[in-house]
């Protein structure tokens, strides 16, 4: 999976355009350019360049940035707290509200407070987070002047780019939990439940919302890494100092190494991420064993 983003990546850069005239003067003579291109290996064959790359990434060492002229790779992981506390504060945000709302939709099929739900659900997922951040901090910021802008260091900077980042996720979530949860619902163990005297809530907690796990923990899990590679415009416009806003500033610089290194950390986050959700699964459901074959 790895070996396949880097290639993808370095392809990808690679066809974006030469480097090397966003790194020297306008004016610069072709002396110059040159002399840029054999300083960072930009003058060999592209399958040298991607084996160069390949052979430092192994070692650790993604090059040094165009722009900051310090390691690219130490430059990613300076930026990766911020943008792995925005991702977290986004999913548990968005998981407190999707849960409780899918089920509530799910136990009220039919009826008004499922209606409300699933308009609420569709509105958010049809909103581009771009727009809902500008007219958040429009509102927040710039009208109420509760909250800040752009910026980090205070839990206030964080609830506005939190927010926008969320509202997707959860529109996403509380459509997967209501179906989930109304599928489970239908199920016979569920029938015993409420014959036995149990009220719907404690069927819905107790018994129909762990069966209902393994689908949403799956997008949940698949969501979290969408967050840590998908907040790019988010960081962008409010300013916040992660790994999305730090590519953005190195795309427009064509600041390669840093571009490389900031996609290939994201991809392994992401895969231990899908990683852990596969084992997350025998947790959730006994039936299901690590390893096991299918008959």
């Amino acid at each position: 999976m790895l070996l396949a983003v880097s290639v993808l990546s370095f392809v990808l850069i690679y066809l974006s355009g030469d480097p090397a005239a966003a790194l020297v003067p306008l004016n610069a003579r072709q002396e110059d350019v040159a002399n840029v291109r054999r300083q960072y290996h930009l003058d060999q064959p592209a399958p040298v360049q991607y084996l160069l790359f390949l052979a430092g990434a192994t070692r650790g060492d993604m090059g040094e940035s165009f722009r900051y002229k310090t390691d690219a790779l130490a430059l990613v992981l300076g930026r990766l707290p911020n943008t792995f506390l925005l991702a977290g504060a986004s999913m548990l945000l968005s998981t407190a509200l999707s849960v409780p709302l899918g089920v509530l939709a799910a136990l009220q099929r039919g009826r008004l407070p499922d209606a409300l739900t699933s308009f609420f659900a569709l509105l958010a997922i049809s909103m581009p987070s771009f727009w809902l951040g500008v007219i958040l901090i429009i509102v927040f910021a710039g009208t109420l002047l509760h909250l800040p802008a752009s910026g980090s260091g205070t839990p206030q900077h964080l609830l506005l780019p939190a927010i926008t980042v969320s509202t997707f996720a959860a529109g996403l979530q509380i459509r997967l939990v209501r179906r989930a949860v109304a599928d489970t619902l239908r199920q016979p163990y569920v029938v015993t439940a409420r014959s036995k005297g149990l009220t719907e809530r404690a069927i819905a907690w107790r018994h129909v919302l762990r069966n209902s796990a393994i689908p949403v923990v799956t997008v949940m899990g698949l969501q979290f890494g969408a967050l840590l590679g998908g907040s790019v415009v988010v960081e962008t416009v409010f300013a916040w100092p992660g790994v999305g806003w730090l590519m953005i500033q190195a795309i427009e610089a064509r600041d390669l190494p840093v571009i490389r290194a900031a996609v290939l950390v994201l991809a392994i986050f992401i895969t231990l991420i899908n990683l852990g959700v596969d084992v997350l699964y025998s947790l959730l459901d006994p039936r299901i064993k690590l390893g096991a074959r299918a008959e």
